[in-house]
């Protein structure tokens, strides 16, 4: 049998309708998607099938929302017997990955992470933050356009997402600075970033701090399978460990290559993105060609995976 991973995407993947057609076609997801509608104050699955994108683009909407169709998707996988070994997740998605792991149940999971878009977007008044994806700069080199930008302000880098793609977050005027400088230093191209607040750096250790009480409130138990941490890049099962991470997560950088390459050199060999988009899809692309990797988004591309894993051994 060939090693499986579960990646679960993060803010960002959302778009209206997704899942829809799990739901039409497996009583397992529409099971999830009911339990889900149950555990939050408002009508989430109306917002997911029939809401428009600025609907699902409020974070304390998308979050909630990219969680429960992730979940609903995992469980027909399960359901088909196609099972992970290791599971990740990016930022939010961390918290997919630890439901799928059986630390964190799904009823307890949605308000959380609602709160958790909530803090985040309450961290940094409108228009003071922003984020810019750098492409074609090796990681110490952008760390070190972070650091001669510092002058004008806060800018960090958030996302180590693959090869020659790092997300940098920060006060506007340090992170244009560090644009700048980047593409003094040869960067092939950046693009700053559509985000409602600039997520995984120091300027949302306000969020991380509102949200400890919630997480001790929350029941965390030892995960039944490895989870990659978006901080360390390291497996845990451990309930204080999974706690302290995700506090650190929401202020501290997503080491989500280093995460995925641990997970290969641990012998895995089939990747699933399991949740709406492609975007994990596209980072693993640049991380290893020596892998498979199926994005899981539509009813589709599922019937896809299950032939194939199926058919080679995987699952």
């Amino acid at each position: 049998m060939k090693k499986t991973a579960f990646l679960f995407p993060g803010q960002g993947a959302q778009f209206p309708g997704m899942g829809k057609d799990f739901y039409d076609n497996f009583e397992a997801a529409r099971e999830v998607f009911h339990r889900g509608n149950k555990a939050m104050d408002f009508d989430i699955l109306s917002i997911i099938f029939e809401g428009s994108e600025e609907d699902l683009v409020q974070t304390e909407v998308t979050q909630p929302a990219v969680l429960l169709t992730s979940l609903a998707i995992y469980e027909v996988l399960k359901e088909n017997d196609i099972r992970p070994q290791m599971v990740a997740g990016l930022s939010l998605g961390e918290y997919s990955a630890l439901v799928a792991a059986g630390a964190l149940s799904l009823e307890e999971a949605l308000p959380l992470v609602q709160k958790r878009g909530l803090f985040m977007q309450e961290a940094v008044p409108a228009g003071k933050g922003t984020m810019a994806a750098i492409i074609g700069l090796e990681r110490d080199r952008v760390e070190e356009v972070c650091e001669e930008a510092a002058f004008k302000g806060v800018v960090q880098p958030a996302n180590y997402n693959c090869p020659g793609q790092i997300v940098i977050s920060g006060e506007v005027n340090a992170v244009n600075e560090a644009m700048e400088k980047a593409r003094e230093k040869g960067a092939g191209k950046i693009i700053e970033l559509k985000v409602s607040a600039p997520f995984h750096c120091s300027l949302m250790e306000p969020a991380a701090e509102k949200l400890f009480p919630e997480l001790e409130k929350v029941q965390l138990n030892k995960a039944q399978l490895p989870v990659v941490s978006n901080v360390s890049a390291e497996n845990t099962t451990e309930p204080e460990v999974i706690r302290k991470s995700l506090i650190q997560q929401v202020s501290n950088a997503v080491k989500w290559e280093d995460s995925i390459n641990n997970m290969i050199n641990s012998g895995v060999e089939n990747f699933l993105e399991v949740g709406p988009g492609k975007v994990l899809t596209g980072f693993m692309k640049k991380i290893s060609r020596n892998v498979k990797t199926f994005p899981v988004e539509t009813f589709d591309a599922y019937r896809k995976v299950e032939e194939s894993l199926l058919n080679d051994g995987g699952g």
